[in-house]
């Protein structure tokens, strides 16, 4: 959504920062957008100021417009351009493969909302959940997908189906699943299960399994690390417990002391190197007795949102992987990312002084009565939903590896709009995925459920970096001093 990006007036002062002790150059407000054509130019040395037909105001590359006499159909699931008939139904390219993926991999998701989120072609990546749902409901056939994960459907003639609620709630648990694992364990291979689909990459723990299919998981979370991670897998690692399929208070598998995979720490150390973990330079420190206007903390708060942002593009140039994808897909990536990195940043390795020196900056604000009248409900599920993530950051105390290895999962989304490389993304999200569940089971060994808990933060960051850009930019600061003044409050508290 395309908005005013003056920054609010009001509160005197205009755009005066007398009480800042060192007041920066001004600067303008980032837009919406995210960065300028000047910053994503420099991603890749060999374009010489060329973008390869990047459109950047949307932050995509450049989509040829289809003949307006050509007849258009719509995907069943989002609304967005068909491509033709899909498991059963006419769906586009990005449902199709939504659907195929989560049906070869087994993975369980869940909404954090009702169950009935909106699915549009610009909303569908909110809530895997219900747009797997919604892929079940218009009959999507999870019959007609290849055992072999291979392109191509099984058979050209199957067509939608309707199955049962019930059905459809034992897909959407990884009850199903389950029971074929079962199956395929007890009797080998079936019409419902093969080999290469054993490996279980959901959003949430699944419900408890049987021994028998967490070593049907097991066996393809080996299978997966060898083929991501180009090594072989160590006699222990039999031990290591799917993500998914393991529940902490099993006796079967006790916290075993083991090492750190060479290439999980060799992976994590390049990540390591790509960050910039200095303090932040923007200043934040105010004379005493100084009173700061909307005008004054909103301008505050663009440079701190270009700071963090000029540091993620120069995080992305130092990638380990920088090398394998194109500048496109860095555009593509960082349009549909920006906002949820410096979210993560400011919630873990900024953290200090985001809720330190900020918070002391917006305790000097003082919003009006106006303000707070007008002040949007989306505002308030914002706050609420920042103050809970804050919480849940400060007891799982996450390191800086941890940091590493999230933003890079986060980042590499397979399933954004407009990539050219998408299935080598998958690949190298899968990698640094077993890398973070490496590093955390064998750091934490008495915390099992750490890096689910840690994964389980990822979709609600998302989540909430969507919900920001609806809330106008006029209320930002006072969304600012409402977090930062509950959370700073209730860690003193503790």
């Amino acid at each position: 959504m395309e908005r005013d990006e003056r920054p609010p007036s009001g509160g005197g002062g205009g755009g005066g920062s007398a009480g800042f002790l060192e007041p920066p150059a001004a600067l303008p407000p980032p837009p919406r957008n995210g960065f300028c054509q000047d910053e994503l130019t420099e991603l890749d040395p060999g374009t010489n100021g060329e973008t390869d037909s990047l459109t950047l105001g949307q932050g995509h590359t450049a989509v040829s417009v289809p003949d307006d006499r050509t007849e258009q159909r719509t995907c069943l699931i989002c609304g967005d351009r068909a491509t033709g008939l899909h498991y059963g139904i006419i769906s586009c390219e990005g449902c199709k493969g939504f659907f195929k993926r989560s049906i070869c991999n087994k993975r369980v998701y869940r909404c954090s909302r009702d169950k009935n989120c909106v699915m549009s072609r610009k909303q569908r990546n909110r809530c895997q959940y219900c747009r797997l749902l919604k892929c079940l409901q218009m009959g999507m056939n999870r019959k007609a997908i290849r055992e072999d994960g291979m392109p191509g459907g099984r058979n050209k003639s199957i067509g939608p189906v309707q199955i049962s609620e019930e059905e459809i709630e034992r897909i959407m648990s990884g009850q199903e699943f389950e029971e074929e694992a079962n199956h395929w364990s007890n009797h080998g291979d079936s019409d419902h299960s093969s080999p290469g689909n054993r490996a279980s990459e959901s959003n949430q723990p699944s419900p408890g399994s049987t021994l028998s299919s967490r070593s049907v998981e097991l066996n393809g979370f080996m299978t997966f690390r060898d083929q991501y991670m180009g090594v072989s897998v160590p006699p222990h690692y039999q031990y290591i417990p799917h993500l998914f399929s393991y529940s902490g208070h099993s006796p079967l598998l006790p916290p075993q002391a083991r090492s750190l995979d060479p290439q999980s720490y060799s992976l994590i150390h390049q990540l390591m190197s790509a960050e910039d973990l200095e303090p932040l330079g923007t200043p934040m420190l105010i004379e005493d007795g100084y009173a700061v206007t909307q005008a004054e903390l909103f301008a505050l708060l663009c440079r701190l949102a270009d700071e963090l942002l000029f540091r993620q593009i120069a995080w992305i140039k130092k990638l380990p992987f920088f090398c394998e994808l194109s500048i496109k897909d860095y555009t593509c990536l960082l349009s549909s990312t920006w906002q949820e990195l410096i979210l993560l940043s400011s919630l873990t390795v900024y953290s200090k002084q985001i809720f330190g020196e900020l918070a002391d900056v917006t305790a000097k604000y003082s919003p009006s009565d106006e303000e707070l009248h007008r002040f949007s409900d989306e505002g308030m599920e914002v706050i609420e939903r920042l103050i809970y993530l804050y919480h849940k950051f400060h007891q799982l105390k996450v390191s800086n590896e941890e940091y590493a290895c999230m933003k890079a999962i986060n980042f590499l989304n397979q399933d954004i709009r407009g990539l050219t490389s998408a299935s080598q993304l998958e690949q190298l999200n899968k990698r640094y995925w077993y890398i973070c569940q490496d590093f955390t089971e064998y750091k934490y060994t008495h915390q099992p459920n750490r890096f689910p808990d840690l994964m389980m933060c990822l979709p609600e960051i998302r989540y909430i970096a969507g919900k920001m850009v609806n809330v106008p930019l006029e209320q930002l600061p006072l969304l600012f001093k409402v977090v930062l003044h509950s959370c700073k409050t209730s860690v003193v508290k503790e």
